[in-house]
């Protein structure tokens, strides 16, 4: 998406500094609100994709959800997988296990549920396979019943968190479309996270809930800064020369590099565990809360800057109060155009759509500018 900015030296370029300085103004502005619709149907065309990816696939549950037994082997001289998979096979016929690499040295195999004698046959003979002492391989079961207690309790959490936050945004904003808004983006982000995770194909474990439960806040904080300024920038929406469109999209460029450099912070420590979860120890608990927070993060950056002041702004343009508001802008906006034919569009700084006269003073600069030799 391209945004537009004020004239400058050919060459050179806007620091950092200047850039948030010129978002904060509106001498710089980007469509986040303008071009809603077509944030929308970028959304749901990923969601779309990743649903029909994960649908294909398939989910990856763990052990924790399926049930099973499972083996870990310590120590192991070599960490090839074809040895384990030919010893389970030897003992639960062709029923396929899930052979995973942990560390350097380390295997986890997970079978389907088996009796305590063939629980010690197989950890006996995967000893035997890979050379080491039978004490080095240990067992466990897990029932499914667990697996579904903690998907209900996560589920009971999720919608006592839902509940909670709602009300408590109600009240703090002193109006329901903002929670319904923030909620709507909250929504998207979970979905996001999910469908990224199964598509992925990462093995879904109570690590994996644990992180889907750990974005709710932080995708709830990230859109509570942002409807705050546009809460600051609407207080007293009949003295602003914005329409409400205007003011909310001015607030959402003022709040996008304190997002980008808060997400930016979050993930590079996050980034770190996944890439050593992932792809240097196998640790399977860390890779798996990991991917959810790293993904969780973007999405709730997203958004907060990209879906949510679209979303109230659909919501809350046909109130009364916000029609009447904006036609009176639109009007005073005519008057001085027929006042001011000269005025063109490269004239004046640029602010959002409605607000091209968005403070008196910066139109009496530029006009001044304009007049001189």
């Amino acid at each position: 998406m391209s945004g537009t900015s004020r004239k400058g030296a050919p060459g050179t370029a806007l620091s950092l500094a200047t850039f948030g300085n010129d978002l904060h103004t509106g001498r710089r502005s980007y469509p986040l609100v303008r071009g809603r619709r077509v944030l929308y149907l970028v959304s749901i065309a990923i969601l779309v994709v990743l649903a029909v990816i994960a649908g294909l696939r398939g989910p990856n549950l763990g052990i924790e959800f399926t049930g099973g037994s499972e083996f870990q082997i310590s120590d192991a001289a070599t960490t090839d997988q074809a040895a384990a998979r030919d010893v389970v096979r030897a003992h639960v016929g062709e029923q396929e296990p899930k052979i995973t690499t942990v560390g350097g040295s380390g295997l986890r195999i997970q079978t389907e549920q088996l009796s305590s004698d063939e629980t010690t046959s197989l950890a006996a003979d995967l000893a035997d396979a890979y050379g080491v002492d039978p004490s080095a391989v240990s067992s466990s079961f897990i029932g499914p019943t667990w697996g579904s207690d903690v998907t209900y309790s996560a589920l009971r959490a999720v919608a006592v968190f839902l509940v909670l936050v709602g009300a408590v945004m109600a009240v703090y904003f002193r109006n329901l479309k903002a929670s319904l808004a923030a909620l709507i983006a909250l929504l998207h982000d979970l979905l996001l996270t999910a469908l990224v995770y199964v598509a992925v194909g990462f093995e879904i474990t109570p690590a994996t809930v644990i992180g889907l439960l750990t974005i709710l806040g932080y995708s709830i904080y990230d859109t509570v800064v942002v409807f705050d300024k546009i809460r600051e920038n609407t207080d007293e929406l009949e003295k602003s020369p914005l329409t409400y469109e205007g003011a909310v999209e001015l607030a959402a460029n003022q709040t996008l590099v304190r997002s980008i450099n808060t997400s930016v912070v979050a993930l590079l420590p996050v980034g770190s565990i996944l890439v050593i979860g992932a792809f240097v120890l196998g640790a399977g608990t860390l890779k798996d809360i990991a991917l959810a927070l790293f993904v969780g993060i973007l999405a709730g950056t997203y958004s907060s800057i990209f879906l949510a002041p679209g979303i109230l702004t659909d919501l809350r343009r046909r109130e009364p109060r916000i029609v009447a508001h904006d036609a009176a802008v639109e009007r005073n906006g005519a008057r001085d155009d027929a006042a001011d034919p000269d005025d063109g569009p490269g004239d004046a700084p640029v602010a959002p759509r409605g607000a091209r006269r968005a403070a008196g003073a910066r139109r009496a600069d530029t006009t001044e500018t304009r007049r001189r030799p």
